[in-house]
């Protein structure tokens, strides 16, 4: 056991002592592990005497051994206090000598005892929007583009928005050509906003075999500085001007998503819009207990736990912000701001972390998996995602957080009290994604 210990908040400083004797058993242990495996010329491997070992290993044996006897010391005090570390601890053992007694200290600091919560004295707002016929019609127009087929016009026919136009183009500052400015056979789709503003506008009314100059002024944060705030002209022909044809809303096209029939295409569009507006609603209420909790829970917070949440998100500003060194970049890291930050997801992540285990919260198997198709789903190739996790560990430990954190904040949910407010189907969305 430590003979001396200082305390002060959620901060613990203890010394120990390791007898020279004790340490050099512990050590020779080490040494006969390593003998039944190591082979040296002149032995038969497991026969190596001791004395031999500790000329080449002991050194690597006394760290093993010290490591494993602190750790033991560590452990009963952990156990006879009942506390609970909150990271790794600090060691120092500087002095100290092969042969002599081990003095060290070491440093940590202990998770604090989340206080009572009572969710029943606490309310959030639960957001509640009639389904607006309006997406169901817009959702079915989009099932229409996704299927249309884009057929060549004739030469009478003029370029208009939606429209893909195949031209080539050469842009100019001045009398120059600059570079990246030119292409053949080029599909633009007319509207899509791919291009310089202005530049789609000018293409509309066109037919096929024109030739004729765009001009256009770059944005003023255009990417390339050479030409942003430019006037340029681009000269332009068009070779071919396609125009979506949208296949009929009938039965026939539900069968291609996998309905029967239009109504029941409808039906399916309506079930799940009604599910994404319950997700919104769930987001906010869940966005909204945080807050409550953030603000109301008192909770002393670990140092060690709170510099690492710091650094880890200077690490990641750093890291998005690389490109920018000038004075007037818009996003500055703001170390009085961005502490608060770290302390405040560093104190919901103890509290729910401590609620959800208290309350049995578990991350499933399933619960996982469903994730991890959920996420796959939105990347061109899904096998990806799925290598990603199977290889890194670390990427799977922090999304199994992420869940339990999620299913702790929803059973929290069930034990609050709601009041409904009626807003619009857009606003509940605008609100569901501020944070």
């Amino acid at each position: 056991m430590f003979k001396k210990e200082k305390i002060k908040d959620l901060h613990y400083s203890v010394n120990g002592l390791i007898p020279a004797d004790q340490l050099q058993a512990a050590a020779d242990e080490i040494l006969l592990e390593y003998g039944k495996k190591v082979k040296m010329a002149g032995f038969r491997q497991g026969k190596v005497p001791l004395t031999i070992l500790r000329q080449k290993y002991n050194a690597s044996a006394y760290g093993e051994a010290i490591d494993k006897l602190m750790n033991q010391d560590l452990n009963a005090y952990v156990a006879d206090k009942k506390i609970r570390l909150a990271g790794a601890p600090k060691a120092d053992l500087a002095g100290w000598e092969i042969g002599k007694d081990a003095e060290y200290s070491l440093e940590f600091d202990i998770l604090p005892t989340l206080p009572a919560i009572d969710l029943e004295k606490i309310t959030v707002t639960k957001k509640i929007a009639d389904l607006d016929e309006q997406e169901v019609e817009t959702a079915l127009e989009n099932i229409r583009k996704s299927r249309s087929t884009a057929e060549k016009q004739d030469e009478k026919y003029q370029a208009a928005n939606g429209d893909v136009a195949v031209i080539d183009f050469k842009g100019f500052v001045g009398d120059t050509a600059f570079e990246g400015g030119e292409a053949k056979k080029h599909h633009l789709i007319l509207g899509s906003g791919a291009f310089i503003p202005g530049f789609e506008d000018q293409i509309i009314g066109h037919k096929i075999g024109d030739k004729f100059d765009v001009n256009v002024k770059f944005p003023a944060d255009y990417h390339a500085a050479n030409l942003a705030g430019q006037d340029a002209r681009f000269a332009v022909e068009i070779h071919e001007i396609r125009k979506h044809i949208l296949p009929e809303l009938n039965d026939e096209l539900a069968k291609t998503v996998g309905q029967e029939s239009v109504d029941a295409l409808k039906q399916h569009i309506r079930n799940i819009l009604t599910e994404q507006y319950a997700d919104a609603a769930q987001r906010e209420m869940r966005n909204e207990l945080l807050d409550v909790l953030a603000d109301k829970v008192k909770l002393d917070l670990p140092e060690t736990l709170v510099a690492q949440e710091y650094e880890m998100a200077k690490s990641e500003f750093d890291r998005n912000h690389s490109h920018c060194h000038d004075e007037k970049c818009e996003h500055k890291w703001d170390e009085k701001q961005e502490r608060k930050d770290a302390e405040r997801r560093v104190k919901l992540g103890l509290i729910l972390a401590e609620w959800g285990t208290q309350n049995q919260v578990e991350v499933s198997r399933d619960d996982l998996q469903q994730a991890i198709w959920a996420e796959a789903a939105r990347y061109p190739d899904p096998k990806q995602v799925f290598e990603f996790y199977n290889k890194n560990q670390n990427a799977l430990a922090m999304l199994r957080g992420m869940l339990f954190e999620r299913k702790a904040l929803d059973a929290m949910l069930t034990h609050v009290k709601t009041k409904e407010k009626k807003v619009k189907a857009d606003d509940l969305f605008k609100q569901a994604s501020v944070r």
